[in-house]
């Protein structure tokens, strides 16, 4: 995978079945056993890049935004075997490119993946809430 040409894409229309695929090869643990479910989650998102490995998506970044005070970084995932050639950094950059200077990026992070974020710039946060979903 390292020979792989990675071409991004802005608010490209991903089908559930390859973004059910990269979650369950990223290791994000996101509700993948339901179909609808994740249409749901990317059918009006305000923001999604995408990278694509050979025609075959392989990373995506999917955030919801005003595009003027906030942006949420709900989803981060990058399919394991491409994992290790800064596709996560580069849709981190580009959501970044797309929101501007005035935009704070926030995102939760999953256990697995707190010492990750600072390598990418973010900060910790003592100052966040959470009402946990329910399913």
């Amino acid at each position: 995978m390292k020979n792989t040409t990675v071409e991004y894409r802005h608010n490209f229309p991903l089908d559930p079945l390859d973004v059910v695929r990269v979650f369950d090869q990223s290791g994000i643990k996101r509700p993948t056993s339901s179909l609808p479910r994740i249409a749901r989650m990317f059918a009006a998102p305000c923001l999604v890049l995408s990278a694509w490995g050979d025609g075959q998506l392989v990373g995506l970044a999917r955030s919801l935004t005003d595009h003027a005070y906030c942006c949420y970084l709900s989803d981060l995932a990058v399919d394991k075997q491409y994992q290790g050639l800064s596709i996560g950094k580069a849709l981190v950059q580009r959501t970044q490119a797309v929101i501007g200077d005035e935009v704070s990026l926030i995102l939760l992070s999953a256990p697995d993946a707190m010492s990750y974020y600072p390598t990418l710039g973010f900060e910790p946060a003592a100052n966040a809430f959470i009402i946990q979903r329910k399913h």
